[in-house]
C-alpha cells in the first residue's frame, strides 16, 4: 500500500467546526492551560469539576455494568452490551456498542502524573489477563475470542486479535515535526507546550521524548518484522499537530512488513469523536465496522479501552460532557 502525500495546512488555517464545539473547545483549552502546573503536577480539583462521572446504566439498547479487578489500584472495566465513568467516554463507548455489533470493553487505569509509565500498561495489561481468566463469567455467551479488535495499545493471551484501530494515536520526539510547527494557535486542543508537558508528567524520570513509549518508531522503536502484529487501521485528523507522528507510525508498520491502512480527515482536531455533532464522527463508526476488510475474519468483538495514551486524562473526559451539558446533543 502507498501511503498517500500528506497535505498540510498553514498556521492561519482553522477547521471549519460547528460553533458550539469552538465555544466548548476554548472552553477546554483554557481549563487545560491552568490544570496542568509548570512543576509537572496536575490541578484534580479543576480537571473533575469538569468531568462528570457517570453510573453504569442499562437503556433499551446497551447495558453496562462495571467489574472490579483490583481495588488498591482502582482498576476496573465497564462492559457495555448490544470507559470508565466520565461521560465522555461513557457516551463514545455506547455509541460504538448501539452502531456496531460489538461489545466494547472500557478500562479504567492509573493516571500520569502520580502513576508515570509504564503503570498504564501494566493495569491495560492485567484487565485483559482478567477478561481472559474469567471469559465465560464475564462477557455474554456471544462473546467470541477469536475475534477481537482493540482501540488502543494492549495484548493478548489466548484471546485472538485480529485488528487494531489506533484513534489519533499520541506520539511524540524529540524533533519537531512539520505540523507541530504550522499548527499553532488556538482551537486546535493540543500545542506543542501541552504535549511536552505532558511526555513530562509521563514518561520515566531522566527519560527524553525518544523514549519507545513516545516515539514508537523511533530511534529506540522495537523490531516488530517478526512479531504477529495485527492489521491495523490508523486515523489521523488534519488540523491535529500529532498527525506527521501518526502518519509515521502508519509508513513504520509499512516497512515493518505489517497490514495497515490509513484514515485521514482532513477538517478534524485531535479528539474529534468526542462531538457528536461532527459528521466525521459518523464516518469514523463506519469505518470502524468495514475495518473488518483489513481481515478475512468478522469483526464481532471490540475492545475500546485506549490504554496507554496520556492524553485522554486530560481531554477525552471534559469534551462531550460539556458539548451535552450545554447544547443537549
Amino acid at each position: 500500500m502507498i501511503p498517500e502525500r500528506p497535505r498540510h495546512h498553514g498556521k492561519n488555517e482553522r477547521p471549519t467546526l460547528p460553533w458550539a464545539v469552538r465555544l466548548v473547545v476554548s472552553m477546554v483549552s483554557a481549563v487545560v492551560d491552568n490544570a496542568c502546573r509548570p512543576n509537572g503536577t496536575v490541578n484534580r480539583r479543576l480537571i473533575h469539576f469538569l468531568d462528570y462521572q457517570t453510573p453504569p446504566i442499562s437503556t433499551t439498547s446497551v447495558s453496562s455494568t462495571d467489574i472490579s479487578i483490583d481495588a488498591t489500584r482502582n482498576l476496573w472495566i465497564r462492559l457495555y452490551f448490544l470507559s470508565p465513568a466520565s461521560l465522555a467516554f461513557d457516551m463514545v463507548c455506547r455509541n460504538f456498542a448501539t452502531n456496531l455489533p460489538a461489545i466494547v470493553i472500557s478500562v479504567n487505569y492509573r493516571l500520569a502524573p502520580e502513576h508515570r509509565y509504564p503503570s498504564q500498561c501494566h493495569d491495560g495489561f492485567d484487565a485483559l489477563n482478567f477478561i481472559d481468566e474469567n471469559w465465560a463469567t464475564v462477557l455474554p455467551k456471544n462473546a467470541d475470542p477469536a475475534r477481537c479488535f482493540f482501540a488502543g495499545d494492549s495484548a493478548l493471551h489466548t484471546m485472538k486479535m485480529i485488528g487494531l484501530i489506533s484513534i489519533q494515536p499520541f506520539f511524540g520526539g524529540e524533533e519537531r515535526s512539520q505540523s507541530e510547527m504550522q499548527l499553532v494557535g488556538s482551537g486546535l486542543l493540543v500545542s506543542v507546550p501541552l504535549t511536552d508537558w505532558c511526555w513530562n508528567a509521563y514518561l520515566p524520570l531522566g527519560s527524553n521524548r525518544d523514549h519507545a513509549a513516545a516515539n514508537l518508531s523511533g530511534p529506540n522503536a522495537d523490531d516488530i518484522s517478526g512479531l504477529d502484529f495485527p492489521a491495523t487501521m490508523v486515523v489521523v485528523g488534519g488540523f491535529d499537530p500529532l498527525k506527521d507522528w501518526q502518519r509515521r507510525y502508519y509508513e513504520w508498520l509499512l516497512k515493518s512488513g505489517k497490514e495497515a491502512r490509513l484514515i485521514e480527515y482532513h477538517n478534524i482536531i485531535h479528539a474529534f469523536y468526542t462531538f457528536p455533532l461532527l459528521p466525521e464522527v459518523s464516518n469514523l463508526k463506519s469505518e470502524t465496522y468495514m475495518s473488518q476488510q483489513l481481515s478475512p475474519r468478522k469483526l464481532n468483538l471490540i475492545h475500546l479501552p485506549i490504554l496507554c495514551w496520556i492524553f485522554s486524562f486530560i481531554f477525552i473526559c471534559v469534551f462531550s460532557s460539556w458539548v451535552n451539558m450545554l447544547f443537549g446533543t
